[in-house]
């Protein structure tokens, strides 16, 4: 079972027109900046308010319209595992291989995602 694999929600993605203005935004709402990375020509940062964490970044298409969130993502243990388990399983896989992003954190992530029945993007995120 796929479950066996993560722990919780670890953070909610959605893409930003405009960095600098999405933490202001975040920050005005009492969130603090928890991380910033740069992904190639991307900036990301990672806003955290109490156990909630909303992953923001710029170079990717906004769709500005309600329920334009790009991805939840969930706290995997071991996204090896859970990727080979997620493909036995018959998930529609939106990734056929387990991404990786090195300059994230102190050692990078791994992850790869699922798609849900609406359209949503469910991405099974380990933190190295």
């Amino acid at each position: 079972m796929l479950s066996k694999y993560f722990t919780g929600i670890q953070h909610v993605g959605v893409p930003a027109n405009n960095l600098d203005q999405t933490i202001k935004f975040y920050k005005s709402l009492g969130f603090k900046v928890a991380g910033k990375f740069k992904n190639g020509s991307s900036n990301c940062a990672f806003m955290k308010y109490g156990t909630l964490m909303i992953e923001t970044w710029d170079g990717d298409p906004c769709a500005n319209k309600d329920g334009a969130i790009n991805h939840m993502a969930v706290n995997c243990t071991d996204v090896k595992d859970a990727f080979k388990e997620a493909k036995a399983e018959g998930y529609h896989m939106l990734d056929d291989h387990i991404e990786s992003i090195p300059s994230y954190w102190n050692n990078g992530i791994k992850f790869f995602k699922i798609q849900g029945p609406n359209h949503e993007a469910i991405e099974f995120c380990q933190i190295m």
